[in-house]
């Protein structure tokens, strides 16, 4: 039977190598935002949200990955490399049977993956974005959205950056964008 959801949470590279202590790409504020975005799965769900977990997942030589990333490869280790622990999700954000995973190499939900197919097949009017970090891969993915005529609003306590004063800066150049950026409380 298909499944229809008007809003959607995108839980966006919430894995090791993003969030753990000894992540290879470890973005300070992420391990912050873990107990938020855990409420936010809850809730959502118990609102009959859909639920898009949006993860890298890299070839082991980092062929897919951006350029300026690719030394990061060099060594044999990567970032997000598929079937590692490093793109493994964090432990307490692990998906459930309903969810759906989304797989990307770059900082745009969008780009070449099927995230629009996905959300136009499920009638998704509304996303909500949560995870890390503002200037990449939530920024490019709200504006992706944005572009894409959805809903957007970015939950403020459910993201992160390396430091406040990056997400602070990111989040006015959304909202002037017109992407509403709110905590989850607030929705």
């Amino acid at each position: 039977m298909k499944r229809t959801y008007e809003d959607i949470l995108l839980v966006i590279d919430m894995q090791n190598d993003f969030v753990a202590d000894d992540g290879r790409c470890r973005v300070a504020g992420a391990k912050s935002t873990v107990a938020a975005i855990s409420r936010a799965l809850a809730s959502a769900r118990e609102r009959g949200w859909g639920v898009v977990y949006v993860v890298r997942a890299h070839r082991p030589d980092g062929s897919d990955a951006e350029t300026f990333r690719r030394h990061l490869f060099s060594d044999g280790s990567g970032v997000c490399v598929a079937g590692s622990r490093g793109a493994d999700i964090v432990a307490g954000l692990r998906p459930e049977a309903d969810d759906y995973i989304v797989v990307k190499t770059r900082f745009d939900a969008f780009y070449a993956t099927d995230l629009d197919v996905l959300l136009r097949g499920v009638g998704a009017r509304r996303l909500y974005l949560a995870g890390t970090q503002y200037p990449n891969c939530i920024r490019s993915t709200a504006v992706g959205a944005l572009e894409r005529d959805y809903e957007v609003a970015v939950l403020t306590d459910c993201c992160s950056a390396a430091t406040p004063d990056v997400a602070e800066a990111n989040i006015r150049d959304m909202i002037a964008m017109g992407i509403r950026c709110l905590p989850f409380s607030d929705v």
